[in-house]
């Protein structure tokens, strides 16, 4: 328990430094719009690799769904607060994109979450591609094709900021629970966890609906930053560049996921001016990133402040050794 608030409180204390950080650099006038849109981009990968990386890294199940779950949340968000204007409709299409994205994971995951490795892939796959299509063809909902456009531009940074820390907040306090543990000893052995009486299902089950969540909340920031979404903004290439972020960054590491958003945010900000040269130095980017940390940026690591503080005090000591 102690061990667990002294880790909320690392937690908590990054996410303040960080939202003074950014708070003084819009204050300063530091940050214009296009930087603005790039920050805010950068904060929804956060939440949506998070949530992917809950069901890739710390439950070992391959997903390529997570596009369609941001989807839910986008157009709910996005149709409620267009018949109701105000913060409350938003925060009510959040809500109600959260409780669809969860009950389509259960109903998904149950039945699909028995396969394993590529056969769970390409499940997930068609659930996404089922929901883009369904989005496309309830024309007199959706308006199909073309989207939807007038979105009430109610998200900015900040609220971008607060859900990133909310979500982030409740994955990593998730993974160090016992459903968390449970959840990792079925990705280390699923066979000798369930010989130890784990309930396999339901674990596996639990995750995917929680990244489910987190993606539906994502949407629903993304459709009220942008003001305007498509099926099109929900294809299979979305859930590819979730799954790139989670794996740059370290399958099975909270803090690998926040360096990768970040890294790739600011090489596609730096990219904007090389035109359509810019997708191919992006993928070389990738590549070259790969080569040389296979396994991510930081592997299955995570930030730890007493490491970082061993380091400067073990520096000191060789220091004064020289010194004397």
């Amino acid at each position: 328990m102690k061990k667990n608030l002294k880790y909320n409180l690392i937690w908590l204390a990054l996410i303040v430094i960080g939202y003074v950080v950014l708070y003084v650099a819009y204050s300063a006038g530091m940050v214009n719009l296009f930087l603005d849109n790039i920050l805010v981009q950068i904060g929804i990968n956060i939440i949506l690799a998070v949530g992917l990386n809950l069901i890739i890294g710390f439950s070992g199940q391959f997903s390529l769904g997570h596009a369609g779950f941001m989807a839910i949340g986008a157009y709910a968000a996005a149709l409620i607060s267009m018949n109701t204007p105000t913060y409350g409709g938003f925060f009510l299409g959040m809500a109600v994109g959260v409780i669809l994205a969860g009950i389509v994971a259960v109903a998904v995951g149950i039945p699909t979450l028995r396969l394993s490795g590529d056969y769970l892939a390409i499940a997930t796959l068609g659930v996404a591609e089922i929901i883009r299509i369904l989005l496309i063809n309830f024309k007199e909902i959706t308006n199909g094709p073309s989207g939807l456009f007038g979105i009430e531009p109610f998200v900015d940074w900040q609220m971008v900021y607060g859900f990133m820390a909310i979500t982030t907040l409740f994955i990593v306090n998730y993974i160090r629970s016992g459903a968390g543990r449970a959840t990792m000893a079925i990705r280390e052995d699923e066979i000798a966890a369930e010989a130890m009486g784990v309930n396999t299902t339901k674990y596996k089950v639990m995750a995917f609906a929680f990244g489910a969540m987190t993606a539906s909340i994502a949407g629903s920031l993304y459709a009220g930053y942008l003001q305007s979404i498509a099926p099109k903004d929900f294809a299979f290439t979305k859930s590819v560049d979730i799954l790139i972020l989670v794996v740059l960054g370290g399958i099975g590491s909270v803090t690998g996921t926040f360096i990768a958003a970040i890294l790739l945010g600011i090489i596609n900000m730096y990219l904007q001016d090389f035109g359509t040269l810019r997708m191919i130095i992006y993928a070389l980017a990738l590549i070259i990133l790969m080569i040389f940390k296979p396994g991510g940026l930081l592997g299955t690591k995570e930030l730890s402040v007493k490491k970082i503080l061993d380091k400067f005090k073990k520096g000191d000591d060789q220091n004064a050794s020289v010194g004397n």
